[in-house]
């Protein structure tokens, strides 16, 4: 018998559905990239417009000021094939990608970064905060017609005073986390579905990289995978929204890892909540689904938690 419970619907009919957060009365907050909103899906699957965003938003974390972060890449060209829905090359020619932050009782909305000394940003995607305010965010670039964009790791402040870039020419970054002790920083890339691990010296800045790689290798799944974002158990485990055969891949701490298949192609994102933490909140994204797993063990608590 599986550890892991049964999946249950929670909300159909969303255009994309990623970076869902569980809030503390039962909602989950989570962007559709397809129709370029913030949306809240009650405890009853009903979903509300929190706020209308434009692009392509991507990744969503809640900050220490209690406003939402969105990372938005900019907006995808689609396609329809039948009742699926996957995202291709970038809707636009030129990079412009940014980041959001987003009134969670008004609606309103703010761009706090769009570009990087001078260079635009190509296509933000995940976003986690750390203890001390700041946030990490990958910026997974696009395919467009000149060809791949290299992506890259940003370090940056919630009042839209610094930005960093603390990697650089990285296979499309997606999923980023934080270890338990706040020392290190996972990111997994989904060409190549590798997962990284980078130590944090000080607060927002990486160790230099070992030789030929961003980080030091953590795992990559046994089988053709694409990896998306990522949450982080209280033990250390490190949860991956899984393409192509889909499902989470959960890699241990000391090597190894398993797999919770689970029923659409695009699983992309995983959140903790629910009193116990033990409520496995997952984007089945071609599908336009919100799926809840019973998890065997607790996640970890977000710096700044909504639960």
């Amino acid at each position: 018998m599986s550890a892991y419970g049964e999946p249950e619907t929670v909300a159909t009919g969303l255009r994309f559905p990623e970076g869902p957060v569980a809030m503390a009365d039962g909602s989950v907050l989570l962007v559709e990239i397809a129709r370029g909103t913030l949306t809240r899906i009650a405890p009853d699957g009903h979903a509300t417009t929190v706020a209308e965003l434009g692009g392509g938003p991507n990744g969503l974390a809640i900050g220490p000021d209690g406003a939402a972060y969105v990372c938005n890449n900019g907006g995808f060209e689609w396609t329809e094939a039948g009742p699926l829905l996957f995202p291709g090359h970038a809707a636009h020619a030129q990079a412009c990608g940014s980041i959001h932050k987003v009134n969670l009782a008004t609606g309103h909305v703010s761009t706090l970064y769009d570009s990087f000394e001078g260079e635009p940003l190509k296509g933000p995607n995940d976003i986690v905060f750390d203890a001390h305010g700041g946030f990490w965010f990958t910026d997974h670039g696009h395919v467009r017609p000149s060809g791949r964009d290299h992506g890259a790791i940003y370090h940056a402040l919630a009042d839209g005073s610094r930005i960093t870039r603390q990697r650089a020419e990285m296979m499309g970054p997606n999923g980023i986390g934080l270890s338990p002790d706040g020392r290190t920083l996972y990111v997994s890339e989904t060409m190549t579905a590798r997962v990284w691990a980078m130590d944090i010296i000080t607060p927002g800045v990486l160790a230099p990289p070992p030789p030929w790689a961003p980080g030091h290798f953590v795992g990559t799944p046994p089988a053709f995978r694409l990896l998306d974002s990522m949450a982080i158990e209280q033990d250390g485990r490190i949860c991956v929204g899984t393409m192509i055969e889909g499902g989470i891949t959960i890699f241990g701490t000391q090597g190894g890892s398993e797999f919770l298949p689970l029923p659409d192609v695009g699983i992309t994102n995983i959140a903790f909540g629910g009193a116990d933490l033990r409520d496995a909140f997952i984007t089945a994204s071609t599908s336009g689904t919100l799926i809840r797993v019973r998890w065997p063990r607790p996640g970890l608590r977000l710096a700044y938690s909504s639960t």
